[in-house]
């Protein structure tokens, strides 16, 4: 797996690549994605990750997050980890993109600009065990409170972007899912 990363301005113009570690060491900006995938009762798959990730270790997360390569259509790329990550495939739709910076365990630092996508799957995950520890289903609500009351058990970036997100579903995501 390639562990250079894309280090980008804010206005998402390229300015480098370095080691991904070496990327969460400075702190600096750079690209990301995150994947959202909905069952058809509105419930997103969240995953925890897997205890050896060098950071965010056993904290629950979206569906799916990881970088865009050098080279690679970034619509390959977002199909291709969320294959290896959870062991499903659907049709993927860009949401929104948001920007943010973060402390994270072994004194690394979070700092991406992240682009959303969203997606509905009713397939059973089949997850890596390299990736993830464990899945489940939430529905938005309890997902919400359980941000706002023990936030420790989750990844930055879901704690950031969650309102966004559930703003996007509501209006986009939720309209055209079928019982």
């Amino acid at each position: 797996m390639n562990s250079d990363l894309i280090l980008v301005d804010e206005e998402d113009n390229k300015i480098g690549i370095l080691d991904k570690e070496l990327v969460h060491i400075g702190g600096y900006l750079h690209r990301a994605f995150s994947i959202f995938i909905f069952n058809n009762k509105g419930e997103l798959l969240m995953q925890q990750r897997a205890e050896n990730k060098y950071h965010s270790a056993n904290k629950w997360s979206n569906t799916c997050c990881s970088h865009p390569i050098e080279g690679e259509d970034i619509e390959f790329t977002i199909q291709r980890r969320l294959h290896e990550e959870m062991g499903i495939s659907c049709a993927l739709q860009f949401s929104f993109q948001f920007i943010y910076k973060a402390p994270l365990d072994n004194s690394m630092i979070e700092h991406e600009l992240d682009y959303v996508y969203m997606g509905i799957s009713n397939d059973t995950p089949m997850p890596s065990a390299k990736e993830v520890k464990n899945w489940c289903y939430m529905n938005l609500q309890t997902l919400e409170f359980n941000l706002q009351n023990d936030e420790t058990l989750y990844t930055s970036w879901l704690k950031i972007c969650f309102k966004d997100v559930k703003n996007y579903f509501q209006l986009h995501i939720y309209p055209n899912l079928k019982s």
